[in-house]
């Protein structure tokens, strides 16, 4: 006859330090799918700004850097979005967090997620039509050129897109870290 305590420490059935060692697994995962996308979006206007001034005489290269960049970082963005919102719809069923102090969070990633692909798919795409369009190099164009006023629209729309991510991120982790006291 096998000793009881051999079967109590192999069962299916955890005993409260491997809860929560598992727990904070989880929550460490969630924490660093929302640092590696935060931390992407801050360090992303310092990269871009820095290759526009060591390459200021040719913007179409730096340009071109920039724009791979992005892809990029909006890949994971939504790698890191989808372990986020995974992790989120999961952590009430695991006893982790409570249904409802999850909802916020989940609606604002479902958001971020939503603005990156909007930009990803919708806004660069649009973006690289019009450098065509405009010649190969949108500097070239004629300020009044009907592409490059469309391809400096379409810039700005995605600055704003991208700064929406930054703040409903912040705004996330806010409410993650409230979910914490709930």
């Amino acid at each position: 006859m096998a000793p009881r305590a051999a079967f109590i420490r192999y069962s299916p059935h955890p005993g409260p330090l491997y809860s929560s060692l598992m727990k904070t697994l989880l929550r460490t995962l969630l924490y660093l799918a929302l640092i590696v996308w935060l931390g992407a979006e801050i360090f992303f206007p310092v990269v871009a700004a820095i290759t526009f001034m060591s390459l200021s005489g040719d913007t179409h290269t730096a340009g071109a850097i920039v724009g791979q960049l992005l892809r990029i970082l909006h890949g994971m963005g939504l790698v890191s979005g989808m372990v986020a919102l995974a992790l989120l719809a999961l952590f009430p069923a695991w006893g982790i967090y409570k249904p409802r102090s999850v909802l916020a969070p989940m609606a604002l990633v479902v958001l971020m997620i939503g603005c990156t692909v909007y930009s990803q798919f919708a806004i660069i795409p649009a973006m690289e039509r019009d450098r065509i369009a405009a010649g190969g190099s949108i500097d070239a164009a004629d300020t009044s050129n009907p592409n490059r006023v469309d391809f400096n629209k379409l810039h700005n729309r995605s600055e704003h897109v991208e700064e929406a991510i930054l703040f409903l991120g912040l705004a996330t982790v806010v409410f993650v870290a409230r979910a914490e006291s709930a």
